[in-house]
């Protein structure tokens, strides 16, 4: 038995995270991913880029420091591969690129700048095959801080994949208007007219929170009936009221409520019944891209 370590650092909009995975290897038997820990932040780059266009001094300040305390979590997790992913804020920041190097310089942690296609095909290499089947259509959703995916699949495969400037900061600071949700609607009914037997893959952190708040077990579906219910009620609460008596950390008690208006609409507008939560996303699905193109 051979037990490798790698890392993913996922620098999103709303927050970066960074996960260890041991990688477990077994003559004879299928090789095990297991996660070792899981570190989150929420820094919200998002905020600083899409009001003002750059990364504010403090929080690339903040940034490092995240990436300098990475770097020696990953040090003492004795981690063999690592790669980092920077998604919408810092594609979109005017200094993104200044940024980078930066932290590289000041950390050495490198950092790969990715579009929505490339964070698709990344998600796309979990364990996400498992869960589709052929004779059955999904679409997948994942749900960030400056943008959301959307890819279809039918027939097992993908079918088609977009990446539309809708994401949970982006909502909260009032920079989604009308013409944007009209033209994912669209996009949505055009890619599954005529598709049947639909049903929703929901990735990100708030519908796994949502999940969790269902009290439903893992593998079990959730259903577009209780989500539309419980984003009625998350809204009828206030921010201080979401904290203090659904328990929720202040970075994800404003995020929730665009997160599920987002998989509300979208199940609306294709007829979904259902939305599987299967607990993965982009940092999964880094560590089985490291692994899988070793040498």
């Amino acid at each position: 038995m051979k037990v490798r370590k790698y890392a993913a650092i996922d620098i999103g909009s709303n927050a970066i995270r960074l996960l260890t995975h041991n990688v477990i290897e077994e003559e004879g038997k299928d090789t095990l991913f297991k996660k070792s820990a899981l570190v989150r932040l929420p820094i919200r780059l998002g905020e600083d880029v899409f009001k003002n266009g750059t990364i504010s001094k403090r929080n690339e300040e903040r940034l490092l420091n995240a990436m300098k305390a990475f770097q020696l979590l990953m040090d003492v997790h004795g981690v063999e591969k690592y790669m980092a992913c920077a998604t919408s804020a810092m594609r979109e920041a005017d200094n993104g690129q200044v940024v980078i190097d930066n932290i590289l310089e000041a950390s050495g942690v490198q950092i790969q700048l990715i579009d929505g296609e490339r964070e698709a095909s990344i998600i796309a290499s979990t364990d996400l095959k498992n869960l589709i089947r052929k004779d059955e259509t999904y679409l997948y959703i994942d749900v960030g801080g400056g943008s959301t995916e959307f890819t279809v699949f039918s027939e097992g495969k993908i079918k088609i994949s977009e990446s539309f400037k809708i994401g949970t900061v982006r909502l909260l600071n009032g920079m989604v208007d009308d013409s944007m949700w009209n033209d994912l609607e669209h996009w949505l009914k055009r890619h599954v007219k005529g598709l049947s037997n639909l049903s929703i893959i929901g990735s990100g952190g708030n519908i796994n929170k949502l999940h969790k708040m269902s009290g439903r077990k893992e593998g079990e579906s959730l259903s577009y009936i209780w989500l539309r219910a419980q984003y009625h009620f998350l809204s009828s609460l206030t921010f201080e009221e979401r904290v203090s008596e659904l328990g929720l950390n202040p970075d994800r008690a404003d995020v929730i409520i665009p997160a599920t208006q987002i998989f509300v609409s979208s199940a609306k507008w294709i007829g979904a019944k259902k939305i599987h939560v299967p607990k993965i996303g982009l940092s999964d699905g880094i560590i089985k891209t490291l692994y899988y193109a070793k040498e």
